[in-house]
């Protein structure tokens, strides 16, 4: 492709990435564009000390940070809509919406003529943990993404399903997420721990009902394991029932380390670990446990075709707390099975979930709705919400 070869992406945090994996597919996928000749911008929230937006250059890549007046939700709302209101003036030639939690902003895109292309992410609204009216807001605003976006990205074949209910399947393309292969790392990082590398079991995931945090810890707490469980996230029992109930389940056999953030330590954990628990009952193709097909791990997860799909039939699968426990015995005590299982994931991690692929796959998309007529202006800070 030639031309003008410039995107904007909205709707994370922002680079570099920190907190999630939208935040970590930005900034891959800006990175990938940016080497082969695009002029990339990314949109960062910034914080409510902040003054005015910062526009700046990081690693090749251009950002502009807004700052917020508000917290929570509303900071979400002011942040996406300041972004939309810069990418209309600036017009770049194609714009990334990450989440469709906000597009009814998209519809000012949509009306000013900018080709936005928008990553559906999964089925938000279904969440447990959303109250009726930001259920019923999410639920709208996946309808409205549907209609207002020039095209959609399912990461998912069964999101992708669900969304041609919305729309014509020739609107949707599904393309998945990646991760980098773990082929090894320090085993220094586990004495932090006190951990033993392959007498253990991990678990990553935001402490929600829908992630079965409880179910896996009462599973691996029934008795004693001469094992541990590390189950990383960020725990405030004082705070949270639900956190409280968590901690109260467990044994002194399970290990809670807080949110580790760090890179390093967080590929000693995968790498090191007997097998990874993955409770997550709602979303499409979830980063976490792409990374645990990356690192090579034995998977047991909650039973379910989002899963089933990403780490494939030999590994296991639990609808209940008892079937999560019976995985864990079984893993704890058989090598062999164990062995088996990490060899299914490295080759399904390779067949289907390495980055070099999926980022030519986005960028064969993007090219294919990039408006070559468009001149970017100059940054020029908005006045804030």
């Amino acid at each position: 492709m030639t031309g003008n070869k410039t995107i904007a992406i909205l709707g994370t945090r922002g680079i570099p990435a920190r907190h999630g994996g939208f935040e970590t597919f930005a900034e891959r996928l800006a990175f990938h564009l940016r080497d082969h000749g695009w002029t990339v911008t990314v949109y960062c929230q910034g914080t409510r000390g902040m003054r005015q937006p910062v526009d700046d250059t990081w690693q090749g890549i251009h950002r502009i940070t807004f700052p917020v007046s508000r917290e929570g939700a509303a900071a979400t709302l002011e942040f996406d809509w300041t972004c939309v209101r810069d990418v209309v003036r600036s017009r770049p030639g194609v714009a990334l919406t990450l989440g469709y939690n906000t597009a009814l902003f998209c519809l000012w895109m949509r009306l000013r003529g900018v080709k936005n292309i928008i990553n559906m992410d999964g089925l938000e609204w279904r969440r447990d943990k959303w109250r009726k009216h930001e259920r019923a807001w999410l639920w709208l605003n996946e309808r409205i993404g549907c209609w207002v976006g020039d095209h959609l990205v399912a990461d998912h074949p069964v999101i992708a399903d669900h969304l041609s209910t919305r729309v014509s399947r020739s609107k949707i393309t599904t393309i998945t997420y990646g991760a980098d292969r773990i082929e090894h790392a320090s085993p220094d990082r586990l004495r932090e721990l006190s951990l033993t590398a392959d007498r253990y079991g991990i678990l990553i995931g935001r402490p929600e009902p829908e992630n079965s945090i409880l179910e896996v810890v009462r599973a691996f707490s029934h008795k004693r394991r001469g094992a541990k469980l590390v189950v990383l996230g960020n725990y405030e029992p004082g705070k949270r029932p639900y956190h409280r109930r968590v901690m109260e389940a467990a044994s002194d056999e399970v290990v809670f380390p807080g949110a580790v953030y760090e890179t390093e330590m967080i590929r000693s954990l995968r790498y090191y670990a007997r097998f990874y628990l993955h409770g997550h009952k709602v979303g499409g193709t979830n980063p976490s446990l792409v990374e645990a097909l990356g690192a090579g791990s034995a998977i047991i997860a909650h039973d379910n075709p989002f899963n089933r799909w990403v780490a494939g039939s030999e590994n296991r699968y639990f609808s209940s707390t008892s079937q999560c426990e019976r995985h864990i015995e079984d893993l704890l005590r058989d090598d062999s099975a164990v062995a088996k299982m990490r060899a299914v994931s490295r080759e399904r991690f390779a067949s289907m979930f390495q980055w070099s692929g999926i980022l030519d796959e986005y960028e064969t998309l993007l090219e294919r709705y990039c408006d070559n007529a468009s001149e970017p202006l100059a940054f020029k800070p908005q006045k804030r919400l």
